[in-house]
């Protein structure tokens, strides 16, 4: 009897792992973020860095692309940071939402709004340099600064954001709504 007992038990536990889906489940492993613009821990091209404040960069935003978005993501969103500007609170450089499900890549110059690169839905969110839309690396003369792209899949279709927000309140909503994260780091001093 106790060792039918265990095998009713370990049959049971088995159809229980069988019925977990495995984490990132939906694509075929981990949400991956990867662009021909800029390599995980290397300098960025002047392409991407400001054009004002002393430096005279392209100012165009990255190409991007991810692939194998967690299973119930219904949009996107992208926050580009640089935690080592010395603000005290760091510096947001791109803050873009509500880009749908569907969509796995922002070509090179998507952070520019008058060009309307984005998809249809997508917002960009005010940084700090006080505008909507990319603003590249300029950071002040020293030791380099890192920049973080970090892609969030998201729970919900569309984020619900007051038009003047700053980009810590869009930060603090897309973090609530996150399923799962990818990024790449950057670099850039002068």
């Amino acid at each position: 009897m106790t060792s039918g007992w265990m095998a009713s038990v370990a049959l049971a536990a088995a159809a229980i792992v069988t019925a977990i889906p495995a984490a990132g489940a939906g694509g075929s492993g981990k949400l991956t973020l990867t662009s021909p613009d800029i390599a995980e821990g290397k300098t960025m091209a002047v392409a991407q860095v400001f054009n004002g404040f002393g430096c005279s960069g392209g100012n165009i935003s990255p190409a991007l692309s991810w692939s194998n978005a967690p299973t119930g993501t219904q949009s996107f969103a992208l926050l580009a940071y640089d935690p080592d500007a010395p603000t005290g609170s760091g510096w947001w450089h791109w803050v873009v939402y509500n880009i749908p499900a569907s969509v796995t890549s922002l070509p090179a110059g998507a952070g520019d709004p008058k060009k309307s690169l984005l998809p249809a839905g997508a917002v960009q969110g005010r940084t700090d340099f006080g505008t909507a839309g990319y603003g590249g690396p300029c950071p002040p003369p020293g030791k380099p600064h890192r920049y973080y792209f970090r892609l969030y899949a998201l729970k919900v279709a569309k984020l619900d954001i007051p038009a003047d927000a700053t980009a810590a309140f869009i930060g603090f909503n897309v973090n609530a709504a996150s399923l799962g994260k990818a990024e790449l780091m950057a670099l850039y001093g002068r």
